[in-house]
């Protein structure tokens, strides 16, 4: 008998229905841990083309759907390769690396659909950061973000550490009690809320309230925010605005447990207290920290850690340029995101990492999590009847700064790699050569 042709012609997985299954295999752990959906998109067709299939992906919140294409035109509805329930709420980097790289393999001929498909339920197995890994780096990020809005106390960092610290550990455990998406940030948050509420009685808190705050921020979804703002911006409505509203609860619950934690003690957030400033080295010493903690939290392969933070401290610097001279804070964050996206476009690419990922480490503490908690608390106020007039227009400053920021961080981060992937050919944002293995770099 003559040997095959092919090692697709010689495998079991070579037909149809299985080649589909491997795809929607590869689109589920990108989607699931952080890849932007034009990337799932592109990689699950990739790795058809290369398993001889003509399909395109349709990525719902729910799930995703494999539907074949047709190069003639037909009259009968397209057909449905295959689908898979999944949602994307989470983020892990070192997943979703090792992912592209089985596609790159699969598209050389190095590995077999067989094979590919072990790899990729090995790679889904991958476990996050250790308890230990997490929670330092929480700890370490609160701190950090503390400093960029101007902590100056020695006990106040230490509380913002061990508070941030037990919190993370409680989510990690809570997490494997529960399904519940939603419960992690509100008792951490609750739990940041009690602390502060302490410090501020025994005097050890500012009026910035950082002892509370901070340790919120490190709870924001960022990388959900900007998948969100991606998807929307390319059309996506329906699956931009669930995850708009995934991360909008998740909001909601680190502010319900923030301003619940602090009410135990009767206190409250300011309205608007008054900033202050941070030396430019302040800065990137604490942006630099706080970007090496995001990259833990989004388990990143330590030989890609160094790309964020350059990155991210660079921006820093500009946007600590922009507001020195005067800029408001939402033209800072824009030309701070527009940098970092220009920059860390060809790097996700050519390293198969998340845009989203990265680029939210590389601008974490621009996040209006501050104003977002400061309105929810002037909310609560106006709903009990005890704000005035002028306690009623800071809570729509703090509205409007929250939502300028948030919309210029979008903008200024997604816009320059919608147009990078549109305009720079594609060859040329992948490089010549392709990964060869996990640990091997682009020559």
């Amino acid at each position: 008998m003559s040997p095959p042709t092919s090692d697709h012609e010689a495998d079991p997985l070579s037909s149809e229905t299985q080649n589909a299954e491997l795809v929607l295999t590869v689109a589920k752990v990108l989607y699931s841990n952080g890849q932007m959906t034009d990337q799932v998109i592109d990689a699950a067709q990739r790795l058809a083309a290369a398993l001889g299939l003509n399909a395109t992906l349709v990525a719902r919140w729910a799930g995703l759907s494999l539907v074949e294409t047709s190069t003639t035109p037909t009259t009968r509805a397209p057909q449905v390769l295959g689908w898979v329930k999944v949602s994307p709420t989470a983020v892990n980097m070192d997943r979703v690396a090792a992912a592209m790289r089985v596609i790159a393999d699969v598209e050389a001929g190095r590995l077999r659909p067989a094979q590919a498909c072990a790899k990729l339920n090995a790679i889904a197995g991958r476990p996050p950061a250790t308890d230990w890994a997490f929670a330092l780096a929480a700890a370490a990020g609160a701190v950090a973000l503390a400093v960029i809005f101007g902590l100056r106390h020695v006990t106040a960092a230490m509380l913002i550490f061990a508070s941030v610290g037990i919190g993370a550990l409680l989510r990690r455990k809570l997490g494997r009690r529960t399904g519940n998406l939603f419960i992690q940030p509100f008792t951490a948050a609750l739990l940041a809320g009690i602390v502060g509420a302490v410090a501020v009685r025994l005097d050890l808190s500012s009026s910035l309230r950082l002892v509370a705050v901070c340790p919120c921020m490190v709870l924001v979804p960022g990388p959900h925010l900007l998948n969100a703002a991606a998807d929307v911006l390319k059309g996506r409505l329906k699956l931009g605005g669930c995850r708009l509203v995934y991360a909008g609860l998740i909001i909601g619950s680190i502010a319900a447990g923030l301003l619940l934690g602090l009410a135990t003690l009767g206190v409250s957030l300011p309205a608007e207290p008054a900033a202050v400033a941070v030396s430019i080295w302040g800065d990137m010493i604490a942006s630099g920290i706080a970007v090496l903690a995001f990259s833990v939290f989004f388990s990143t392969p330590a030989r890609m850690i160094l790309w964020p933070v350059t990155v991210g401290v660079s921006a820093h610097v500009a946007r600590w340029w922009l507001l020195t001279l005067g800029c408001d804070l939402a033209t800072a964050a824009f030309v701070a995101c527009a940098l970092a996206g220009v920059a860390l476009t060809p790097i996700s690419h050519r390293y198969h990492m998340p845009f989203a990922a990265i680029g939210f480490a590389a601008v974490v503490s621009l996040i209006p999590g501050v104003f977002l908690f400061r309105l929810a608390s002037g909310l609560i106020t106006m709903v009990q009847g005890l704000s005035d007039d002028i306690g009623r227009q800071e809570m729509m400053s703090n509205a409007m700064t929250s939502a300028n920021i948030l919309l210029a961080m979008s903008l200024g981060l997604i816009g320059p790699k919608l147009l990078i992937d549109r305009f720079v050919p594609h060859n040329r944002l992948h490089g010549p050569h392709r990964v060869t293995s996990v640990n091997q770099k682009p020559l």
